[in-house]
């Protein structure tokens, strides 16, 4: 595991996990939003976007999130392991609602300078109602997108706990010491 896409629907955790992942296993973190939303949330130009993603999965190890179609063929063609969140609507559904809240009242800065406002967070294509639109649509059409690439190792989560003890688990690569040869000098 060198190359590892996290998807999930918005308000699931995948860049939460993927940092995480990242740090455990000592690689780069990449992540759609940052890339997609530029200052006043302008939507990145698309061979922009594009050429962000081929460049950071150009790399030989790393974790990115994100579940931008524009990209799918860049990043799940060059992933080895795709780890897909896929909780209950109820679960998502108050973890996007209340991280928008959290965002809106704190003014925590995103990506770019960019920070969620009341007005922003309950239009069409705020968080909780692209949750509403999304999430199990997704669900649904996940296996066979991940069907079209069948050289992907499917990590599939169903709960944050079981996200929890799975990411707890991993390690970095360790070196292969069999394959180390010992020149020290040995008393005759």
């Amino acid at each position: 595991m060198q190359r590892v896409l996290v998807i999930g629907t918005t308000g699931s955790g995948k860049t939460t996990l993927a940092r995480a992942l990242a740090g455990r296993l000592g690689v780069p973190h990449g992540e759609h939003d940052a890339w997609n939303h530029q200052a006043g949330w302008q939507e990145a130009l698309l061979a922009q976007f594009r050429a962000q993603v081929a460049t950071f999965t150009a790399q030989d190890a790393w974790v990115m999130d994100g579940n931008y179609a524009k990209a799918r063929d860049l990043g799940w063609a060059r992933a080895d392991t795709l780890v897909w969140l896929d909780y209950p609507g109820p679960v998502v559904f108050w973890r996007a609602l209340t991280r928008t809240a959290r965002r809106v009242l704190t003014q925590q800065e995103l990506w770019n300078g960019n920070r969620e406002h009341l007005r922003g967070a309950v239009s069409a294509e705020g968080p909780v109602r692209w949750f509403f639109r999304t999430h199990w649509r997704r669900r649904r059409e996940t296996p066979a997108l991940v069907a079209q690439f069948p050289h992907l190792t499917l990590v599939r989560l169903r709960t944050p706990a079981q996200a929890q003890a799975w990411l707890a688990a991993q390690r970095p690569p360790t070196a292969d010491l069999s394959v180390i040869e010992d020149h020290t000098p040995q008393p005759r």
